[in-house]
C-alpha cells in the first residue's frame, strides 16, 4: 500500500468510550500521539484529564454506559466542541461471570446494558456525523469470545454480549457503506488489563494494550478500499470460528 492511500490523522476527530483508563487510555495515548483530536467519553472527566495529561486536541465528556441519555449527549458535545466526528471507538465494556452454574438475570442485564445497548446508542447518535465526514470509521472492541465458544467456564453471558456486538458491527457497516463509513469488529484474545483480574480459565499469554492500540490506529488509517470487517487477534493456537 502506498503511503498516499492512508488517511492522515490531522483534522480527524475520534470519540472513544471508556478512554480514561485501561485499554481505552492506551488507545487514546496512541491516537493523540499521532495527531488525532480526541473526544473521550468517561465517567469522571476531571480524573481522566488529569490521568492522561493531554494539553490540546482533546475534550473530556461525561459518559456512563449504564445511563442511556449520556450517549447522545457525549456525541453531540463532541460535535459542538470540534465541529465534526470522523471516528467512534466503542471500547467501554464489562465482564461478568454467567455460566450454567453461576450468575443470573442481574449479571446478564449488566452485560447487555454495557456491552450491547450502550454501543448501539453511541453508534446511532454518531452515524449521521460519520456519514457526513466522508471517511467515517467505527471500531468495536469485541473479543475472540464474540466469534466462538471455547468452553463454558469463563462466561457464557459475556460471549453472548460480544457476539451481539459483532452483529452490531455488521449492521453499522451496511448502514453507512455508501457514505464511506467503514466498521471493524476487533476481536482480541485476553488483554492484560484489570478486566480479567482474578478470573479463572484465562490464557496466561495476554496481549498488551499497546498492541491493540497499534491495531486500532491502523484500522483508522486504512482507505475505504481496504476495509476489514472483522479482525481476530489470538493469544493461543486455536480456531476462532
Amino acid at each position: 500500500m502506498r503511503d498516499a492511500e492512508l488517511i492522515p490523522a490531522a483534522g480527524r476527530v475520534i470519540a472513544i468510550s471508556g478512554g480514561g483508563r485501561g485499554l481505552g487510555a492506551a488507545i487514546a495515548r496512541k491516537l493523540h500521539g499521532e495527531g488525532y483530536t480526541l473526544a473521550l467519553g468517561v465517567r469522571d472527566p476531571g480524573a481522566a484529564r488529569a490521568r492522561l495529561g493531554f494539553a490540546e486536541r482533546a475534550s473530556f465528556h461525561g459518559y456512563d454506559a449504564t445511563k442511556p441519555a449520556t450517549a447522545e449527549a457525549w456525541i453531540e458535545a463532541t460535535v459542538a466542541a470540534h465541529g465534526r466526528l470522523d471516528g467512534l471507538i466503542n471500547n467501554a465494556g464489562i465482564l461478568r461471570r454467567v455460566t450454567w452454574d453461576e450468575g443470573g438475570e442481574e449479571e446478564l442485564d449488566e452485560l447487555w446494558t454495557v456491552n450491547v445497548k450502550s454501543p448501539f446508542r453511541a453508534t446511532k447518535a454518531a452515524l449521521p456525523h460519520l456519514r457526513a465526514a466522508g471517511h467515517g470509521r467505527v471500531v468495536n472492541i469485541a473479543s475472540t469470545d464474540g466469534k466462538r465458544i471455547r468452553d463454558a467456564s469463563v462466561s457464557i453471558g459475556y460471549a453472548m454480549s460480544k457476539h451481539a456486538l459483532v452483529a452490531l458491527s455488521q449492521a453499522t457497516k451496511l448502514a453507512g457503506w455508501e457514505e464511506g463509513v467503514r466498521v471493524t469488529a476487533l476481536c482480541p484474545g485476553a488483554i492484560d488489563t484489570e478486566l480479567l483480574a482474578g478470573l479463572p480459565g484465562i490464557s496466561a499469554n495476554r496481549l498488551s494494550p499497546a498492541t491493540i492500540a497499534e491495531i486500532v490506529s491502523l484500522l483508522l488509517r486504512l482507505p475505504d478500499t481496504a476495509t476489514i470487517a472483522e479482525l481476530v487477534v489470538n493469544t493461543r493456537s486455536e480456531h476462532s470460528y
